[in-house]
């Protein structure tokens, strides 16, 4: 839905810009993909995760919002670790997955029992950009990590209030590298909809542009590749009417070098 008010002039323009270097990105594209792929058909993955694969598109989304094996990984709210458990064996050998903010335990459980996993860290600062009641402030806003090349999070944006996403999203910025991307996926919701029992896990993708660049990034781009036609955006992510078929945007941000 969000997706046919974006023109492709846009990305037209981003093609022109980009064109030069493309031989190079091919490549470097090629080789995380196929980590990616090994790694998405790892045992250690459950079949729960498995059968979500069609849905999450996790191929086509980690190399959209741009990783690549050789990058310091920031993943926000990792909960209960369904991408972690794929980022994690793409950079092992050459790069680093920061585990930052949300409940950590079941992380930490999983860097235990799969050495593939050896490449996360769990980030203890950045507490208190956890979800918290609205009399509570948040103080730190660090994350903890000064030179990440990317920070990824999935579905998570919606869960904090307005003045905590603008808090979340200066923290992003200050933890990674000029040039640095953050990648960000959430459940679409209709332009400036009022707040709703209905709308209340879904994020309106024009204020999720603007509070990012307001933090500083540059948006770079945009996919569809987890656009629906099957969601109206009037149901509850949770709905049996759309649960696993939501409409979802999936956006790149940049530093500024």
């Amino acid at each position: 839905m969000y997706a046919r008010s974006l023109q492709v002039g846009f990305l037209g323009s981003l093609f022109w810009l980009w064109a030069p270097d493309a031989p190079a990105q091919t490549s470097a594209e090629s080789d995380t993909a196929r980590k990616i792929r090994a790694a998405i058909a790892s045992d250690i993955r459950p079949e729960a995760d498995r059968a979500r694969d069609s849905n999450r598109k996790p191929l086509e989304t980690l190399l959209f919002m741009g990783l690549r094996d050789d990058m310091t990984v920031i993943e926000l709210v990792p909960a209960g670790g369904w991408f972690t458990k794929i980022i994690a064996p793409v950079v092992k050998d050459r790069g680093k997955l920061y585990a930052a903010l949300g409940p950590l335990d079941d992380v930490r459980k999983l860097k235990a029992q799969h050495a593939q996993l050896g490449a996360i860290e769990i980030v203890e600062s950045g507490r208190d950009l956890t979800f918290r009641p609205a009399e509570q402030p948040a103080r730190d806003t660090s994350l903890g990590v000064t030179n990440a090349d990317i920070v990824v999070t999935f579905r998570n944006l919606h869960n904090y209030r307005p003045e905590m996403r603008t808090l979340l999203n200066k923290a992003v910025f200050d933890s990674l590298k000029p040039g640095g991307i953050y990648g960000v996926l959430d459940h679409t919701r209709r332009h400036m909809e009022p707040d709703s029992r209905a709308n209340g896990r879904r994020v309106d993708p024009v204020l999720t542009i603007k509070e990012i660049q307001a933090a500083g990034f540059v948006f770079e781009d945009y996919s569809t590749v987890h656009y629906s036609p099957a969601d109206d955006l009037a149901l509850e992510v949770g709905d049996p009417g759309v649960a696993n078929q939501t409409d979802r945007l999936l956006f790149r941000f940049r530093k500024p070098r």
